[in-house]
């Protein structure tokens, strides 16, 4: 990214806070934050999808770090869709970054969308459960779905950045439920803690192994840069049974 780009996302990403899309914490903790969804990823993918992109974080910040790279920034409510147009013409990068405005679970229906991502990213969208029925069906076969992790060391850990003080309304209604600060259910140490790169690492309460074999999915690693990320991987295709209908999700999780 150049000067000039670095401030025009700042000033883009301001007026989102303005708006109320993103919480009140520093901007370049938030930027740095979504910058550290590409670090687990290597290469950068041909297509991502923002799930639930809301106030444009990460999705508006990866596509200008990864510039060969397409993107899809989803979310449900028609003033955040308004605005992310805006932003994406305003950072010159409409040519390759389109914005959707539809729910997760019809959304990833759509045959342009099923299974057209090799990367799908997740900043607070919600619960693991509703995260991974709804970013799933996205991905080609090998594809990532990488998620934004609380640090916290016990079964009530507070959030880290990526969902309390990088707060912001849901990208999607129908899983508002966990779009929320403050505690996170069920969360445990996260194993990527102290920096670097771990491999196959034991998904854990909040992401157990067969239950994300429900969806094709199973967790790959995670990382610390110094907030903390998880990757999963496609391993075969989602099933058409995913998703469910609107909200079904959010109400009867699959784990």
């Amino acid at each position: 990214m150049t000067t000039s780009d670095d401030a025009a996302l700042d000033g883009v990403l301001e007026r989102s806070r303005r708006l109320g899309y993103l919480g009140p914490g520093s901007l370049r903790v938030q930027i740095d934050h979504a910058r550290g969804f590409a670090a687990g990823l290597g290469t950068p993918p041909q297509r991502f999808l923002d799930l639930g992109s809301g106030g444009g974080l990460p999705g508006l910040v990866l596509a200008l770090h990864w510039p060969a790279s397409q993107a899809v920034l989803l979310d449900a409510s028609a003033r955040r869709c308004a605005f992310l147009a805006e932003a994406v013409a305003e950072l010159g990068c409409d040519d390759r970054v389109s914005v959707v405005r539809a729910r997760a679970e019809d959304a990833g229906r759509r045959p342009e969308l099923r299974g057209a991502f090799d990367a799908v990213v997740a900043r607070g969208f919600g619960p693991p459960a509703v995260t991974a029925e709804c970013g799933a069906p996205f991905l080609v076969v090998g594809g990532h779905l990488v998620v934004s992790e609380p640090p916290g060391d016990d079964g009530e850990a507070t959030a880290d950045v990526g969902a309390a003080d990088c707060a912001r309304p849901h990208g999607d209604a129908a899983v508002d439920v966990a779009g929320r600060t403050g505690p996170l259910r069920g969360a445990t140490v996260d194993v990527g803690g102290g920096g670097g790169l771990h491999q196959n690492v034991a998904p854990g309460d909040r992401w157990p192994a067969d239950g994300l074999a429900q969806l094709g999915l199973a967790s790959e690693r995670t990382w610390s840069d110094p907030f903390h990320y998880r990757s999963l991987v496609l391993e075969s295709t989602c099933p058409e049974t995913y998703p469910r209908r609107d909200g079904v999700p959010a109400k009867r999780p699959l784990f």
